[in-house]
């Protein structure tokens, strides 16, 4: 702490405040890509894992625009507003600045879609939310390609272990879609079991019968 003063302690708040948005987006991403169908994890009712995935979301915007923020008032590099939000435009570290500012602008259109949700088609929504996914890889892209510290050692591993957790996240999910019944065979298969059961309970009550 004694090489902090106040010219440094925007820089170290950006970096810090990036880590933190990192790992709060991969928890997100995590959450969605776990639930199931109804909304639920093992072991875990719908509104519970509604609630913590909508706090950890909100949670991560916050922390999204205190590293923006922070990067922008940062005297160290000159980062103007509209290099944050239009990609590719930055002077400084184009390419990985302007990934950063797409991811933003994902999370931005999930954001304002989700609030007027109930305005725009349902299949327009979950089109933007599913694309909202893809403000991970490149956020991880951004944090990585824009900060030396994310390039080795601790920071490094963190990622790793980001990536590996969200692939392993998705190969479990892409398994078991695959064990699912295809939904346009869910209404057979039930029709079955309920006739199976017809069939079924004159039986029974024969052999109750013969039991008494």
């Amino acid at each position: 702490m004694n090489g902090i003063t106040a010219s440094t302690a925007l820089w170290y708040a950006s970096r810090a405040t990036g880590v933190v948005s990192l790992l709060l987006l991969t928890a997100v991403v995590l959450l969605g890509v776990l639930v199931n169908r109804q909304g639920r994890l093992p072991g875990m009712p719908r509104f519970v894992v509604t609630g913590l995935h909508r706090s950890i979301s909100l949670l991560s915007v916050a922390f999204v625009a205190v590293h923006v923020g922070t990067a922008i008032a940062d005297p160290y590099v000159s980062i103007r507003l509209a290099a944050a939000v239009i990609p590719f435009t930055s002077a400084y570290e184009t390419f990985w600045l302007g990934l950063g500012a797409v991811s933003l602008d994902l999370i931005a259109a999930l954001i304002v879609t989700s609030l007027v949700r109930a305005h725009i088609n349902r299949r327009v929504w979950r089109g933007i939310h599913w694309l909202a996914y893809a403000a991970w890889p490149v956020a991880l892209a951004h944090s990585i390609g824009s900060s030396t510290d994310m390039q080795r050692g601790v920071l490094l591993w963190l990622a790793v272990g980001c990536s590996l957790m969200v692939a392993a996240a998705l190969i479990w999910r892409v398994a078991r879609a695959a064990r699912e019944v295809p939904r346009a065979e869910r209404a057979a298969v039930a029709l079955a079991q309920v006739r199976l059961a017809q069939v079924r309970l004159p039986t029974d009550r024969f052999e109750e019968a013969d039991l008494r």
